[in-house]
């Protein structure tokens, strides 16, 4: 095992002091400079490797299984294959290229597919040298994500016909690595549902019920998780503010990081919250998501967020299983917090939390702690204090409340209640966060290293990093997955729980069937006969 996990160097309390001024920051118009957070061994942890992205550990021999079709491979392993000149990054292209002409008049991932430019790269690709393991790799881009020259829509009626000027600092990031943009994926209309057209009519289904459109596929990132569960790209990134990586993640057997605020730039992201917008990624498995983070983390002057942080460890060594004599054991001797009621119960998910935490207790390195709620808990994560987010969503967009509600959609009614938000209530609001935040990082991170969570709320409140994984099934084969929560700038830790409970499960490698060939084909567009959201399943998503 080499050096620490990040978290056990942090200042804490720099992060709480980092918070607050960060709440100031977004009711001052981001005008307050926020202070450094520090280590114990300085401001940085010491820098990073020349090319993060051609670490030794990022590239894994293909499954024998995966080599007879290419969309079957992960990052890791198309990165071994095309390192080795036996696949050509246009070859993986067409063969994604391929599956979504068959299966995304079904599936309704992307809202457009960038089939000649992604053609176009992938030449490039295959004359230039490579750059490290996302070189020649497809991805999906959700569509609130600025891309160069070709339409960012936040699938609204407001941005419907955005041409950005450049690209989202994590998108340049990614394609400076060598990745592929195939298409922008759908999404709910401004980030605020599941991926629906503005007014509401169901769009993307769940990869694992493609013929049950009422199948909830997750949060608002639903068709980049889509279209990586489908096999329509090899990962992709998504942005959350309310659990819309987790919960797509969760939904469709993947593995989503959402990272500590900050750590991922969100400049030429179309914003949904300040305070609680993090980018990342939903991809097949921990060292699939350590891959993409490399690429997309680090400071950006054009997002001051990001500034100021300790440097990015070395993830992909982190989501490295550790082996010894044969055995699989944690990188870092880890004390996993299980909440009250986590795994109480005989539903097929209680069942799943069970075996799950039994798997986890046999791997060596790992001691399952109970930890209580801290004081307060369900009121301050309850709803009244996580919508003080809404004004902060509200606030940079009156100008077009004020002028058509129409432009809205679907989701209109939670942008007037933010816009109708008093002042004294978004402060109260911002207090509460603080002072949960303080009680999280000096109560439930007393006793442990890692906690067991089954809501994304409220670490994605707060800022802390957490990461959604497949630890199980339901009777009818959907997925069941769960979600662990760190301490800030603890990705490290975290991939490495993940990394370790994936080398001994295999949960993580089940694909969804095909959908019926019956259906397959041209692209379907949504009628009035298609599913709608409800009044009340509007409410319910954006909490």
């Amino acid at each position: 095992m080499t050096g620490q996990p990040l978290d056990r160097s942090l200042d804490r309390r720099a992060f709480l002091a980092r918070a607050a001024a960060l709440a100031t920051a977004t009711a001052a118009g981001a005008a307050v400079a926020l202070p450094p957070v520090a280590t114990a061994a300085g401001p940085t942890t010491g820098g990073r490797r020349k090319n993060p992205l051609d670490h030794p550990d990022a590239y894994v021999r293909p499954r024998p299984e995966a080599l007879a079709d290419p969309t079957e491979l992960t990052i890791a392993e198309a990165g071994w294959l095309i390192r080795a000149g036996r696949l050509t990054p246009e070859q993986l292209v067409e063969a994604y290229l391929d599956r979504i002409g068959a299966y995304d008049g079904v599936y309704q991932a992307f809202n457009l597919v960038l089939t000649d430019a992604a053609r176009a790269a992938a030449r490039d690709a295959a004359r230039r040298p490579r750059r490290g393991v996302l070189h020649g790799i497809p991805l999906a881009i959700k569509d609130n994500y600025y891309t160069e020259g070709v339409r960012t829509t936040a699938n609204s009626f407001l941005f419907a016909d955005f041409v950005p000027p450049h690209d989202a600092t994590a998108v340049a990031r990614l394609k400076a690595g060598g990745a592929i943009v195939l298409g922008k994926t759908q999404m709910g209309p401004l980030a605020t549902t599941r991926a629906t057209t503005p007014a509401g009519v169901v769009t993307t289904v769940n990869a694992w019920a493609p013929t049950n459109p009422n199948t909830d596929p997750g949060g608002s990132s639903t068709g980049t998780a889509t279209a990586v569960a489908g096999r329509m790209a090899t990962s992709g990134i998504g942005t959350q503010t309310g659990g819309s990586i987790t919960a797509p993640s969760n939904a469709q057997n993947l593995t989503g990081l959402k990272p500590t605020m900050g750590r991922v730039s969100a400049a030429g992201v179309i914003p949904l919250t300040y305070t609680r917008d993090h980018p990342g990624p939903l991809a097949r498995d921990a060292k699939d998501a350590a891959i993409m983070l490399t690429a997309m983390a680090g400071g950006d002057p054009a997002d001051p967020r990001s500034e100021g942080l300790p440097d990015v460890p070395d993830l992909i060594e982190a989501a490295t299983p550790v082996r010894r004599g044969g055995r699989v054991r944690l990188r870092w001797n880890t004390r996993v917090g299980v909440l009250p009621t986590f795994a109480s119960g005989t539903s097929a998910t209680a069942l799943a939390r069970q075996a799950y935490l039994a798997q986890l207790a046999e791997i060596p390195g790992v001691t399952l702690v109970d930890v209580p709620l801290p004081e307060g808990w369900s009121q301050l994560t309850g709803g009244t204090f996580n919508n003080v987010r809404l004004p902060e969503r509200s606030e940079p967009f009156m100008p077009y409340l004020r002028t058509d509600l129409r432009a809205f959609g679907v989701s209109v009614t939670s942008w007037l209640q933010g816009a109708l938000m008093g002042g004294n209530e978004f402060i109260t609001g911002q207090r509460a966060k603080l002072l949960l935040l303080e009680r999280v990082l000096d109560e439930l991170f007393d006793a442990c290293d890692v906690v067991v969570q089954t809501d994304p709320v409220p670490f994605d409140i707060l800022g802390l990093p957490e990461i959604a994984f497949p630890i199980g099934a339901t009777a009818a084969g959907l997925p069941i997955g769960t979600i662990l929560g760190g301490l800030p700038y603890a990705e490290d830790r975290l991939l490495s729980v993940v990394a370790a409970y994936q080398a001994v499960t295999d949960w993580h490698l089940r694909r969804p069937a095909d959908p019926p060939a019956a259906l397959a084909g041209a692209r379907r567009a949504p009628s009035e006969a298609a599913p709608r959201l409800t009044a009340e399943q509007v409410a319910e998503l954006t909490q």
